[in-house]
């Protein structure tokens, strides 16, 4: 039984090859010869192709196109962790500066903070920012609000947590997160 299966195989490729060879080696008829074309004996003048008018350039008109497509996970901005009050140290050594005159140095740089205090005036700044923030956002027109909407809602998130830093006292993330959203409100007012 094997050996017929092998011999019927080999009986079947050798049908195939020279089904294959005269296939390929074509017709064995002869055609007939093509008649040669007459030459010519008369010169014939080239004409040249007159100029391409030109065409006056039509510029297309530009076209508002929607908002590109955001994914939600992008719109969201990660969430800061709020930072812990450090625990002050018991006893701080005193600063030293080497100078000559010890109050020129001091007053050219300002005073200097370990960060951990609260600042009136820096609170307040970061308050007017927030507020003025809020202003400008409130004041937008509508069509800008529904074009941008992507962009509105991160000012808003950037205003909620400038907000919530300035009421946990870190005075400096929320002046951060309100300036980030001051350039947003920026960005949207140029275009």
């Amino acid at each position: 039984m094997i050996m017929t299966g092998h011999i019927t195989v080999r009986l079947a490729s050798a049908a195939l090859c020279v089904v294959l060879t005269s296939g390929l080696s074509g017709c064995r008829h002869k055609q007939p010869p093509v008649a040669p074309l007459p030459q010519i004996t008369t010169p014939v003048a080239l004409e040249t192709p007159p100029p391409p008018e030109k065409q006056p350039v039509i510029e297309t008109p530009p076209t508002k196109l929607p908002p590109t497509p955001i994914a939600v996970a992008a719109t969201r901005p990660p969430k800061e962790k709020k930072r812990q009050p450090a625990a002050a140290p018991a006893a701080p050594p005193p600063v030293q500066v080497a100078s000559a005159d010890p109050g020129t140095e001091a007053s050219a740089i300002g005073a200097l903070t370990a960060g951990g205090g609260t600042d009136p005036r820096m609170q307040q700044e970061a308050a007017d920012l927030i507020a003025s923030n809020d202003k400008r956002l409130n004041a937008l027109p509508s069509q800008v609000t529904e074009d941008q909407k992507a962009q509105i809602s991160k000012v808003k998130n950037f205003q909620r947590q400038a907000q919530e830093a300035l009421n946990s006292g870190d005075v400096e993330g929320a002046k951060t997160l309100a300036t980030k959203a001051k350039l947003l409100l920026d960005d949207l007012a140029k275009e």
